[in-house]
């Protein structure tokens, strides 16, 4: 079955890095669109970021923009997150979330990781 499994998360000050992973099986990897979510404490969930198969194109919200990059290897079935000059309004729980439908466009989404989560606080 399909599993995503969300990895890297942690207690980090203002500035500062981390790198989020998201292990997969069950599934093509290399054949969908994988998007990165996050939910931050008493808010509702906020669309980070969307690669498509290939490394063609990402995407992210204004909010990560020039801060956050996304990346895939295909050759291991993992997505990932690069999370540079962290701000404490990044604080939240970054959710692996998997395209619906396989190919190189977007038509929803369909399995969630459990989630990772990032705290920035000094």
């Amino acid at each position: 079955q399909v599993q995503l499994l969300e990895s890297g998360g942690g207690l980090v000050q203002p500035g500062g890095s981390l790198r989020l992973s998201c292990a997969t099986s069950g599934f093509t990897f290399s054949s969908y669109v994988m998007i990165w979510v996050r939910q931050a404490p008493g808010k509702g969930p906020e669309w980070v970021s969307i690669i498509y198969i290939a490394n063609k194109w990402t995407g992210y919200a204004d909010s990560v923009k020039g801060r956050f990059t996304v990346s895939r290897d295909d050759a291991r079935n993992t997505l990932y997150l690069q999370m540079n000059s962290l701000k404490p309004e990044d604080t939240a729980t970054y959710y692996c979330v998997k395209g619906a439908v396989a190919g190189d466009h977007y038509y929803g989404i369909d399995y969630w990781g459990k989630g990772t989560l990032v705290t920035v606080s000094s």
